[in-house]
């Protein structure tokens, strides 16, 4: 989702709701820590320079219970980092703490946002020598696999 698809769904909905991919809340007295503007530089395994960049979302639970962030509230906040940090309409990519800090994208499903769990893929399949049937074949070192 892009930062122009959230401010617009923010105009319509009377409550910020975010959910995991698996359906589990994020409790209502969330608060969004910060709103970011990440470029990562990196070359992948083919030779390639890359850049990446997304605006970053962090979700931070806390012990206050009264707090409920109003979609007013967060539309305001996006644009004073739109004014200061000179954010573009970029993806959103959302920190969110479970067992560790993990990195989700952006989806809305008419009614709550999703965070939606971010897979690592190769970006130069056609470089890497790894054949092509099995660039998506499972591991056979997960779990129920034969080799480990």
């Amino acid at each position: 989702m892009k930062l122009s698809q959230i401010k617009n769904i923010l105009k319509t909905v009377e409550a910020v709701n975010f959910i995991l991919d698996d359906g589990t809340e994020v409790p209502e007295h969330f608060h969004v820590t910060e709103v970011g503007l990440i470029t990562k530089n990196f070359i992948d395994c083919g030779g390639t320079i890359r850049k990446e960049t997304v605006v970053n979302f962090q979700l931070w639970n806390a012990n206050d219970f009264d707090h409920r962030l109003k979609p007013q509230k967060l539309t305001s906040i996006i644009e004073l980092s739109e004014k200061v940090l000179g954010i573009e309409d970029s993806e959103i990519e959302v920190e969110y703490q479970t067992q560790t800090i993990g990195k989700y994208d952006l989806d809305f499903n008419g009614e709550d946002f999703v965070l939606v769990n971010k897979q690592t893929a190769c970006l130069a399949q056609d470089q890497c020598g790894i054949p092509s049937e099995k660039i998506n074949e499972p591991s056979c070192c997960t779990p129920g696999g034969s080799c480990c």
